[in-house]
C-alpha cells in the first residue's frame, strides 16, 4: 500500500510538471504581396504573447503561406485561431461550421475591387465586356474572387470574358498599360493611388468585402474562445496591447457582423 501511495504522489508530481498544451495559431497574410515567413511571424509574436499571457496558455505561431496548405489545417482542425487574409479561406471555414469568426481587422473591412482601365467612362453595361481581355492577381486571391463576383453579379460568367492572372497586385499596370489587357483588378490603394498619378482610369467597384478575419475553431474550449476574442477587441486599450499592435502594422480589431458575413458567402459564391 506504500509503494503504491508512492507511486502515485510521483504520477501526480509528474503531471504537474507538464506544460499545458499550447494554443495553435495559424497566420495567412496573402500571396499577392512580398513578405517572407519570418517577417510575417515577427509582426504577430507580441500578439501572441499578450494571448498568451491572458489564456495562461503557451502559444505557437505558424505562419502558412499556401492557401490551400492553410485549408488543409482548417479542414483538420490543427489551428485553434487564425488569421487569415484572404477572406475566402476564413469564409469557406465558417461556412463549413468547423470556425466561427472573432473579430475584423480595423481599416481592412471596406477591402473594394477597381477596375484599372484606359477609358474615363465607367461600364454601363456589362454585355460590352463579354470577350474582353481582364487581368487579376493570384486566381485564388480575394481580388481575383470579387472579381468573378462582380461579373456574376452582372451575368458574366468567367469563361465569357478572356481572365488572365499575374500573382503579384503591383504587376497588374503593366497589363492594362501595354495593351495585354483591357481591365485590371486590384484592390491595392497603392496601385490605384499610382496608377490615376499617371492619368490612368477605374471604370468598376465592387462591393466592400472585410478581407482580414480572427476565426476561431469551434473545437475550442467556449470560456478560452471567449477570452481570445475580448483580448483581440480590446488590444487597443492597454499599453501591452498597444504594442502588440503596432509591432503588428495594424490599429486593432473589431467585431463582426453575422449577417453581413453571410451576406458576402452568398455573393462570393462559396
Amino acid at each position: 500500500m506504500k509503494l503504491f501511495a508512492r507511486f502515485l504522489a510521483a504520477a501526480l508530481g509528474c503531471a504537474i510538471l507538464l506544460p499545458a498544451q499550447a494554443l495553435v495559431i495559424g497566420i495567412t497574410e496573402g500571396v499577392t504581396y512580398r513578405a517572407t515567413d519570418n517577417q510575417i511571424e515577427a509582426r504577430f509574436e507580441a500578439i501572441a504573447k499578450v494571448l498568451s499571457t491572458v489564456t495562461r496558455q503557451p502559444v505557437r505561431l505558424q505562419v502558412i503561406s499556401s492557401y490551400n496548405g492553410l485549408r488543409e489545417a482548417l479542414n483538420k482542425g490543427q489551428l485553434d485561431l487564425a488569421f487569415v487574409h484572404p477572406a475566402h479561406v476564413a469564409f469557406e471555414a465558417v461556412k463549413a461550421g468547423r470556425y466561427r469568426t472573432l473579430a475584423w481587422t480595423g481599416g481592412f473591412t471596406e477591402y473594394k475591387v477597381s477596375f484599372l482601365c484606359k477609358d474615363a467612362q465607367p461600364i454601363q453595361n456589362w454585355t460590352t465586356v463579354a470577350g474582353k481581355a481582364f487581368v487579376t492577381p493570384d486566381p485564388d486571391s480575394i481580388t481575383a474572387v470579387m472579381t468573378r463576383a462582380m461579373l456574376a453579379e452582372n451575368g458574366l460568367k468567367p469563361a465569357d470574358v478572356k481572365l488572365q492572372t499575374t500573382r503579384y497586385q503591383d504587376a497588374v499596370p503593366f497589363y492594362v498599360e501595354n495593351g495585354f489587357a483591357l481591365y485590371g483588378a486590384t484592390a491595392s490603394a497603392g496601385v490605384i493611388r499610382d496608377w490615376k498619378a499617371k492619368g490612368g482610369k477605374t471604370c468598376a467597384e465592387s462591393r466592400p468585402v472585410p478581407i482580414k478575419q480572427w476565426i476561431v475553431s469551434g473545437q475550442l474550449d467556449p470560456a478560452t474562445a471567449s477570452a481570445l476574442g475580448n483580448v483581440l477587441l480590446t488590444l487597443d486599450q492597454t499599453e501591452a496591447g498597444k504594442r502588440a499592435l503596432e509591432a503588428s502594422g495594424y490599429k486593432g480589431f473589431v467585431a463582426p457582423s453575422a449577417e453581413r458575413e453571410k451576406n458576402l458567402i452568398a455573393w462570393l459564391g462559396l
